[in-house]
């Protein structure tokens, strides 16, 4: 995953036509990874742009990846990253096995192992808000070490602080970075706020 600050920022619901200038706001901010969720409008269309116009300065992808076709076809234009809510083994399999950067999501240790057996080196605790800071660090301290847990779900600039002492290596953020409506400016200025918040946070 990106290095700094590692922010995954999902922009569920955006559209083609508007992609690439929020994808800039973001890219100017400090955030180097992207995923536009499959149950956005025409998914396929805004990774390929995204992939094109930024595949060199981010890592760029496909979020709620449910199914190894939908690798394939993200993939194929251009897509980098797949993110998943759940633990599909197929998935992660088919994913590391084409050389792409794989997240899924898990709740319990045994989800967890699963998706390291599968081939997963980063994962995402999901939704990170139900189960809470205590819960990723008892989780981390039996996963092998070479292994990333992200925060994703409820974890955004006002809560870092818990969530990096527990020992996340980052967080994925939807609502608070973007929702449909929200132009680059106001997605540019959030990014910017929660880059700082991280940098405050990890810095002290």
């Amino acid at each position: 995953m990106p290095s700094t600050p590692p922010i995954v920022a999902i922009l569920r619901g955006v559209k083609p036509d508007e992609v690439l200038d929020i994808a800039a706001a973001l890219v100017e901010a400090g955030i180097e990874a992207i995923e536009v969720p499959m149950n956005s409008p025409e998914p396929l269309v805004s990774i390929g742009k995204l992939c094109a116009a930024f595949g060199d300065k981010a890592l760029c992808g496909a979020g709620t990846v449910l199914s190894p076709e939908v690798v394939d076809q993200v993939a194929g234009v251009g897509g980098k990253l797949i993110v998943t809510p759940n633990i599909d083994v197929e998935v992660i399999r088919h994913a590391v096995g084409l050389g792409l950067t794989v997240m899924p999501g898990f709740a319990t240790p045994s989800e967890a192992f699963a998706a390291v057996k599968a081939g997963a080196r980063s994962l995402k605790l999901f939704p990170a808000g139900t189960f809470g800071p205590g819960h990723i660090k008892a989780v981390r301290d039996v996963l092998p070490k070479d292994v990333s847990v992200y925060a994703v779900g409820g974890v955004g600039a006002a809560n870092l602080e818990p969530w990096i002492k527990a020992g996340v290596a980052g967080i994925g953020v939807g609502g608070e970075l973007y929702r449909p409506g929200y132009t680059a400016e106001e997605v540019g200025a959030r990014a910017k706020a929660l880059v700082a918040a991280w940098t405050e946070q990890t810095t002290q």
